[in-house]
């Protein structure tokens, strides 16, 4: 019963995903051909391929820089880097991801780079309020991301989504420049009203696209941390933890903030059905596929190097 369940969201994040992808490029192409015909068709599928196949090499150091993150050490975090290297040979990955710290008091955590080289950036927020079995499922979820391509994925749907804004911003100019010669009577041609209002609104469709995409994803990285760590509960808990720390006292007074809705405007799944999925997922008798415990408490206190101070714009550092 138990794999039938991990089967069956297994190929229906596959399913959704390949669907969401047809739809984001078809978007796309479709913007290209209202606009440029053939030529148009060509260049969408052109972008898509070129992302595909070739990697921003220094694009992740500078988020990482944008972040003003450091790397953390062994030495520094021994326990970290175990907890790592055992993840990185469960998903198979050819090198153990390297942790970065970010001094900020938000809960964060994202990985970056792809599946040859990548890093996982933790914020001084999550070392603090998530024990080490929560952030042992953080960990194993941004393994996920990477194991599973996601980076490269993402990154495609991204380029396809900002070559469809270039089309309709481009089919926009030129609409504001030919509005003068209507006027004049210099040109004279019948508008096709449904083929402009596609290619008005084609970026907001694959913006739509891209958060499903998005939700798909996190949903399928949920799962495959799950199998990394044989522990669905910890993933869950660390959800729950961060849904609660996060939300605050703008979260009483605003309710919904930081959750757009519908929910079809996130990026990420409501967490509640995060949790649910997770707790499908857990055995009748849980399990943990560790001999010893990912890291000891309190580990993350020692990567910092100076206390975290607030300076003009918001930055920390």
């Amino acid at each position: 019963m138990q794999s039938v369940v991990w089967h069956r969201h297994s190929w229906l994040n596959r399913l959704q995903t390949a669907l969401l992808m047809l739809a984001l490029l078809a978007i796309c192409t479709l913007a290209g051909s209202l606009l440029f015909g053939e030529e148009g068709i060509w260049i969408a599928l052109a972008t898509g391929v070129f992302a595909l196949i070739f990697e921003p090499a220094a694009a992740w150091r500078l988020t990482l820089r944008l972040y003003r993150a450091r790397p953390i050490y062994p030495q520094e975090a021994p326990a970290l880097w175990q907890t790592l290297q055992v993840l990185a040979e469960r998903a198979e990955l050819p090198s153990v991801p390297t942790p970065y710290y970010i001094p900020s008091p938000l809960i964060n955590a994202f990985a970056v780079g792809s599946r040859k080289q990548s890093a996982i950036a933790l914020t001084d927020g999550l070392f603090k309020q998530l024990d080490s079995r929560e952030l042992a499922g953080v960990l194993a979820h941004e393994m996920a991301h990477i194991a599973n391509n996601d980076l490269r994925v993402m990154g495609l749907a991204d380029a396809i989504s900002r070559i469809t804004a270039l089309f309709a911003a481009t089919g926009q100019l030129l609409l504001l420049l030919s509005i003068p010669l209507l006027l004049f009577g210099e040109i004279s041609f019948q508008i096709n009203w449904p083929g402009l209002l596609l290619l008005l609104f084609s970026p907001h469709l694959a913006l739509l696209m891209q958060l499903g995409l998005s939700r798909i994803r996190e949903y399928d990285a949920d799962l495959n941390a799950a199998a990394l760590t044989g522990d669905p509960l910890g993933l869950a808990a660390a959800l729950a933890h961060i849904e609660k720390v996060s939300g605050g006292w703008l979260s009483i007074l605003l309710p919904g903030w930081g959750n757009p809705e519908p929910s079809w405007l996130r990026t990420h799944p409501p967490t509640a059905e995060r949790i649910r999925r997770l707790q499908a997922l857990s055995p009748s008798r849980p399990q943990t596929l560790w001999q010893e415990p990912f890291a000891a408490p309190g580990y993350g206190n020692r990567v910092i190097i100076r206390p975290a101070r607030w300076r003009i714009g918001g930055l920390w550092r």
